[in-house]
């Protein structure tokens, strides 16, 4: 048995709006509904929660200070 095709065949739904999902568009039915879940993943509303961390010394990483830099006026070379 080839596990690459053992989706070929099955009717899998649209997730956005349950009609049969089409090959141009998998797993999606068009589109629009494409469109539709790339704009939900681009707005935030699929996000992924964090856990809180458990750990009180772990603070927020802090950036890193700008290197200074170096005046080469008035050296001898």
């Amino acid at each position: 048995m080839n596990s690459a095709n053992d989706n070929e065949g099955k009717a899998v739904p649209c997730p956005i709006c349950k009609k049969a999902a089409t090959l141009d568009y998998r797993p999606f039915c068009s589109k629009r509904c494409a469109d539709l879940d790339l704009g939900r993943w681009l707005g935030g509303t699929y996000a992924i929660p964090a856990a809180p961390s458990d750990d009180p010394d772990e603070e927020e990483e802090q950036p890193r200070p700008r290197p200074r830099l170096i005046s080469l006026e008035g050296e001898d070379e």
